[in-house]
């Protein structure tokens, strides 16, 4: 079945609309509860230092050994999803977080006391390891299926899905520790991603062919080459990718968003608990959290329109508006002294950064990185991201020991900052003017079976 196009934009038919929404919308609640086995970790963490009498730089060290893992497996899990496929790789990371959630909780569940910091460094780094799989199978699935005109407000829609994930995570999560025994926190969304695998594993495929359709020219950085769908090696990919100039710039973007994004995200929960005296439960906890999940939504909407209505189809002006947001809500945060404004700006800053980071790992790293190198892109951008979140564990965990909740978002800040000033330098780049030249030394190979 064929797709009828006019000009460089495809007009889709209905059913292919159809069969799009059940490919997409299936990844999207599983990427969602993805975040629910990942954030638990943070809403957990004053029940976990409380019980365990962990310091916050002790706590730190098991956010980094998550973080730092995600940022070696997905850079490593990038290049190997553009080789076996979304759908593959997004059921690889659905049973694996499943199975070390649902193991993380039986184990506190039957009184685990002993060695919990190396413990639990250990497994938060293998649950992480499964879940670096799941940003790079969203991008490498949906990149075939949508023209790069239609990835703004798509990456809008969909981080509005994402988002979701913020919710079952921190609201969900924060009732789960108020009304539950306190390591359900892990097992319930060990159960649900389960769930989803079964539904992925239904629904998903890897492009419009597999599904009867037939793939379309996508418009972006790697469309226009003859050999767009097949594999490339490995060492010729890094070399091209690594040699442009608007992916290095991405790159050193993404550094700055996942110290922002990690940086609140990780604390902000101690910070409302011990600076606002914010409790799990509590309504004014509950409006902090679903806060961020409206944030994120918002963010990735108003960033989607902008970029495809506005600045036509252009990512960095509007990253860099976000990136300006974030500045000023970070130090209005730092000013405020009430509960009730303290958990709205927890959201009102989220919106800022979710906008941001949805627009380049997201999109941007679809139209920079095309089609062919999607994942590899994708996998890039999230794993330098993951290498500053790190340093929001123990490093920024150490300095909130030692000179308390004064200067948290002041050591955020400059990172928002320079991230503005590195769009600057793209201001005008799109797919268009950012060609990515791939001609593959190997031949096809034989797509791997799938799960």
């Amino acid at each position: 079945m064929s797709e009828p196009q006019t000009g460089s934009q495809p007009v889709h038919s209905p059913a292919f609309k159809k069969r799009r929404f059940q490919n997409w919308f299936p990844l999207g609640l599983t990427y969602a509860a993805f975040y629910m086995g990942r954030y638990n970790l943070n809403v957990a963490s004053t029940e976990i230092m409380s019980r365990f009498d962990l310091t916050k730089a002790q706590f730190g060290i098991i956010a980094t050994a998550g973080f730092w893992t995600y940022a070696i497996s997905v850079i490593v899990n990038g290049p190997l999803t553009d080789r076996i496929g979304g759908r593959r790789a997004i059921l690889t990371a659905a049973l694996g977080t499943a199975a070390i959630n649902g193991l993380v909780g039986f184990l506190f569940m039957n009184g685990w006391t002993t060695k919990v910091l190396v413990g639990m460094s250990l497994l938060y780094g293998v649950n992480q390891y499964f879940q670096s799989f799941g940003a790079v199978s969203v991008v490498k699935t949906n990149a075939p299926w949508f023209h790069v005109k239609e990835r703004g407000v798509f990456g809008g829609i969909f981080g509005m899905m994402i988002s979701s994930g913020y919710f079952l995570a921190m609201t969900v999560g924060g009732w789960i520790l108020a009304y539950l025994p306190w390591y359900a926190v892990f097992l319930v969304p060990s159960a649900i991603i389960a769930t989803m695998y079964l539904v992925d594993k239904a629904l998903i495929v890897n492009s419009p062919q597999e599904a009867g359709f037939s793939n379309f020219n996508t418009g972006d950085a790697t469309s226009h080459l003859a050999d767009k769908d097949k594999p490339v090696d490995f060492a010729y990919l890094a070399k091209h990718v690594f040699s442009n100039k608007v992916i290095l710039v991405l790159i050193a973007a993404e550094f700055c968003t996942g110290f922002v994004r990690q940086g609140l995200l990780l604390w902000f929960v101690p910070f409302l608990k011990e600076v606002h005296h914010i409790h799990h439960g509590t309504a004014l906890f509950s409006f902090a959290t679903i806060g961020i999940t409206v944030g994120g939504i918002l963010g990735g909407l108003l960033c989607g329109f902008l970029s495809d209505k506005v600045f036509q189809s252009r990512r960095p002006p509007v990253a860099f508006i976000f990136y300006i947001g974030q500045i000023i809500s970070l130090l209005i945060l730092a000013w405020v002294s009430t509960p009730i404004a303290a958990s709205f700006m927890i959201g009102m800053t989220c919106l800022w950064i979710f906008g941001v980071h949805g627009m380049l790992s997201g999109t941007a790293s679809m139209d920079f990185g095309g089609t062919k190198a999607a994942a590899t892109v994708t996998g890039l951008l999230d794993g330098v991201q993951y290498v500053a979140a790190g340093l929001t564990g123990f490093l920024l965990g150490g300095f909130l020991d030692k000179f308390g909740w004064g200067v948290w978002t002041f050591m955020i800040v400059p990172f928002s900052l320079i991230g503005s000033l590195l769009m600057l330098t793209l201001w005008n780049s799109t797919p268009s003017n950012t060609k990515i030249s791939l001609r593959s030394p190997v031949p096809a190979k034989r797509e791997p079976a799938l799960v």
